[in-house]
This record gives C-alpha cells, structure tokens and sequence, in this order.
C-alpha cells in the first residue's frame, strides 16, 4: 500500500427494491480534510485519464458505474512509500469502496467496462495552481496504459 491511501470497504445494504450505500460522512476521519468540491467524470470503454497529481488537495473517488482500473503512484520523496505503484479495480462488480487518494500521489484510471461514472469529491474547491499533469507515458513512472491484460 501506499501510505496515506485508503480504501474504505463500504456496507451495502440490499433488498428486493435494490440497495442503500454511505459513501462517505462529514464525521469520519477518513473526511478529515473535508469538502471542497463534488465532481462526476464520465469515461467511455477504453479512454485512460492520467496522469494527475496535487500537491494540497485531496480526492476521494468512487465509481458508481462501469469499472476502472485505478493506478496510484508515491512521488513524495519523504514518504515511506516513494514510487510505490498501486493497481485496483473500482465499480460493478468490484468490492464496494471509495478511495482516498493524499497530496503527492499521482493517480490515474483507464475504463475497462463502461461507461463508468466516476463521482468524486476534493478537499478544496478547484485551483489551477494545484492541478499537476504528468503525461501517461511518463518514463520514470513507467506504467503501461495501453496493453491489456496478459493471456493466461
């Protein structure tokens, strides 16, 4: 794991109606940063979105529909995890969650089955100064957006 990233398994609670999920309450200590915007991103089957990176700001993202292959990496030199690379899978069919992605992790997510609705919330209200872009093919990142899964 990459340290400072959560993933908060959530409770479903199912019936013949459907179901109810809490995402996320101003109570928890996994929302100690608190709100600052809501947003809703759209990806259809096959579009990659990365990389991007804050140095303030929090997120915390969950996938309400479709599925996303989420890919994190620790570019905070002091971190005890420091170009750790993390994968998982978020949406239908997943284990149920939301992420909690800190300041200095840049992330990262590509449609596997979609379209996939990702709703997700920041810590503070959207500054241009803090919105960092890496491209996708960043050479020291290393990571591969484009090639499927491997044939087993």
């Amino acid at each position: 794991m990459i340290e400072g990233v959560i993933f908060k398994e959530l409770i479903t609670h199912t019936d013949e109606r459907g179901f109810f999920r809490e995402i996320i309450r101003n109570t928890d200590d996994f929302f100690k940063e608190g709100f600052g915007q809501w947003s809703h991103s759209l990806m259809y089957t096959g579009v990659a979105k990365a990389w991007h990176i804050h140095q303030k700001q929090v997120d915390w993202w969950y996938v309400a529909g479709g599925v996303l292959k989420v890919a994190l990496n620790d570019a905070r030199p002091d971190s005890s995890s420091y170009k750790v690379m993390m994968e998982l899978f978020m949406g239908e069919n997943q284990t149920a969650g939301v992420l909690r992605i800190p300041p200095g992790v840049s992330h990262g997510c590509k449609c596997i089955s979609g379209p996939a609705h990702l709703f997700y919330l920041t810590s503070n209200v959207y500054n241009p100064e803090d919105e960092g872009r890496i491209p996708h093919d960043h050479v020291e990142i290393g990571y591969d957006w484009i090639t499927g899964p491997a044939i087993k």
